[in-house]
């Protein structure tokens, strides 16, 4: 039933957007941010990362989201492509959780274990579905830092411009499906 379900995924997911913020935070302290270490935010504690709105958009809409991890780009060398590569490690990491779970399924039996085994094909579906979603090229999604930096300046300059509504966009198309169940 959906209560077991969520029950279930709550594991892998705080598990999964644990990695993936903290990937963000390690990868800007090693490119010369310390922002979030500085917070605290540089931890696999998920509650420094849990964002009450999106853990309770999570639980009733189906869709949610972490704190993102905070980055000040004015201490990169190189901001442009430092941040992309800030950007892509969430994604990255939930792409190396999902070969990890899927390699551990192959050696895990169904039959002896299935909680595990149901539990570590969550991991793999979540990651990857995190993974591709977070790439998707729209603010604030990872996928939208990521084309600012391979993109000529002049048109990042434009990108950043359609970042103010972004996020309303992202939330207006899921509470549209949520409510009026357009498929999208």
């Amino acid at each position: 039933n959906k209560t077991q379900f969520i029950l279930m995924m709550t594991p892998v997911v705080l598990f999964s957007l644990t990695v993936h913020e903290y990937s963000h935070g390690k990868t800007a302290f090693l490119l010369g941010d310390d922002t979030a270490y500085r917070l605290g935010r540089l931890s696999f504690n998920p509650l420094r990362h849990l964002d009450p709105i999106g853990v309770l958009f999570f639980y009733f809409m189906g869709f949610g989201w972490a704190k993102p991890v905070p980055v000040d780009w004015r201490n990169f060398a190189n901001p442009r492509k430092d941040m992309m590569f800030v950007s892509l490690a969430g994604p990255l990491s939930n792409i190396a959780l999902a070969v990890l779970c899927s390699a551990f399924i192959r050696i895990i039996s169904p039959y002896e274990n299935e909680f595990l085994f149901i539990l570590t094909s969550f991991a793999v579906y979540i990651n990857v579905a995190l993974a591709v979603f977070n790439m998707l090229p729209l603010y604030p999604l990872d996928g939208s830092s990521i084309l600012k930096g391979l993109v000529p300046r002049e048109l990042a300059a434009k990108l950043v411009a359609l970042d103010r509504i972004g996020a309303f966009l992202m939330l207006g198309a899921f509470l549209l499906d949520h409510f009026l169940h357009t498929g999208i």
